[in-house]
């Protein structure tokens, strides 16, 4: 019978079940979050791999002509994107006013804050490695594709004289052996992401998400103007039906949402893009995993969007130049988050010093991270692979076929 039911179906059931499960059984379910944990485990633990072979196949196997031009386009998408949405998360919030009334007496302050280092010439330095083994070990995502981007640089020019095709081809191999990996764990997905909503829905219910309601609302706003504005964009630029986009993306958007974490969905994303959405092979190897790491549409409306809300909480104003510094702050924090659950936070405690509010007023957002992180992953998600559509569209390496398969037959 399941075998009947699509995976996307499967993990939208299993989404609805653990959730209501955990609203009515409430603590005495909360220990299921084992079974989400091992899952997300297992996710993670074939994603660094993943990113590294993706990177080194992908600039390993271009033509030397390529490499600069894709590149630029993708930094000029990443940056595009990026910065769109940093502005609409203060357009929204002066529209919704989020901060204004907000009831904070309900609100837990106590939660702990993982400290981002705030000296910009060290977090720059922290995206170089020193012992690349030890950044694979640590899955420290940003020195491990600044690496593999080298090594993948020196393989494409040795294999100009045709001598280290082999190693090539065994990247290769590796990286559909991994993706196989991935997929096989993908079938407990129903499972796992239901285990994961029980819990956080026994553990916060609703008494934590009601004072903060209305920023909730107000991301939830956002996230679709975004994503209205953006399928749209593609559709247009890329010259396929929006709804076969649309349909494309589903499971990339269940996954992204529930798991809220862009490092999980990567397997999901890249094998979708090249499967569903007809992105070839070579340009989802090398746009989605640097666009895991650097290009964080979600987060960057999700920055603005909170700075905004904690000035409204303590009634400061903020001219034109604060609104301008608050929207290349969020651009810049994007850079080298944390691409697991809860790098938002860590996000925020770079951002919000730098404006002068006090760093315990991150707690205020704290207890609805993991709800805030939903929007966050699904916009960084799509953002990555709706680059990703419209670069190979460029380089005519979009396959419309899929979309053509896609269309509703008619008498």
């Amino acid at each position: 019978m399941l075998r009947r039911i699509s995976l996307t179906s499967q993990i939208s059931i299993g989404m609805l079940v653990g959730g209501f499960a955990g609203l009515i059984l409430g603590p005495q379910i909360a220990g299921i979050q084992l079974i989400g944990n091992i899952f997300l485990r297992l996710i993670q633990m074939a994603v660094v791999l993943l990113i590294f072979g993706a990177v080194i196949e992908a600039i390993g196997g271009l033509a030397a002509n390529q490499l600069g031009r894709l590149g630029g386009k993708t930094a000029g998408w990443f940056l595009i994107t990026t910065l769109a949405a940093a502005v609409l998360g203060l357009l929204i919030g002066y529209l919704v006013n989020p901060g204004i009334g907000m009831n904070l007496s309900r609100v837990s302050h106590a939660t702990e804050i993982a400290k981002a280092p705030s000296n910009i010439d060290q977090t720059i330095l922290n995206f170089f490695s020193s012992n690349i083994f030890d950044s694979l070990a640590k899955g420290n995502v940003i020195q491990v594709i600044i690496f593999a981007i080298l090594f993948g640089i020196v393989l494409n020019q040795a294999n100009k004289a045709g001598t280290f095709n082999q190693v090539l081809s065994l990247i290769k191999q590796l990286n559909q052996l991994t993706v196989k990996l991935v997929m096989l764990v993908m079938r407990t997905a129903p499972i796992g992401i239901a285990s994961l909503m029980a819990w956080v829905t026994a553990d916060s219910g609703l008494k934590v998400v009601l004072p903060l309601l209305k920023f909730l609302m107000a991301f939830g706003l956002g996230s679709v103007v975004f994503l209205t504005c953006l399928f749209t964009l593609i559709s247009w630029y890329a010259k396929i039906p929006l709804g076969g986009l649309i349909k494309g993306f589903s499971r990339i958007i269940l996954i992204a949402f529930t798991t809220t974490s862009s490092a999980i969905a990567l397997p999901v994303e890249m094998t979708d893009a090249e499967s569903r959405l007809g992105v070839s092979k070579s340009i989802s190897q090398l746009v989605l995993p640097l666009g895991m790491a650097l290009n964080s549409n979600g987060l960057a409306m999700y920055l603005s969007l909170a700075c905004l809300t904690l000035t409204q909480l303590y009634g400061i104003s903020l001219s034109f130049v604060a609104m301008l510094k608050i929207i290349l702050l969020s651009v810049i924090a994007c850079l080298g988050t944390v691409v697991v659950p809860g790098g938002g936070l860590v996000a925020l405690t770079i951002v919000v010093p730098t404006l002068g509010l006090p760093t315990e007023s991150i707690a205020i957002l704290a207890g609805i991270d993991w709800f805030s992180g939903m929007f966050r992953t699904v916009l960084n998600v799509v953002g990555d692979t709706t680059t990703a559509i419209a670069i190979a569209a460029d380089e005519k390496e979009l396959n419309h076929d899929i979309y053509e398969q896609a269309r509703p037959v008619t008498k």
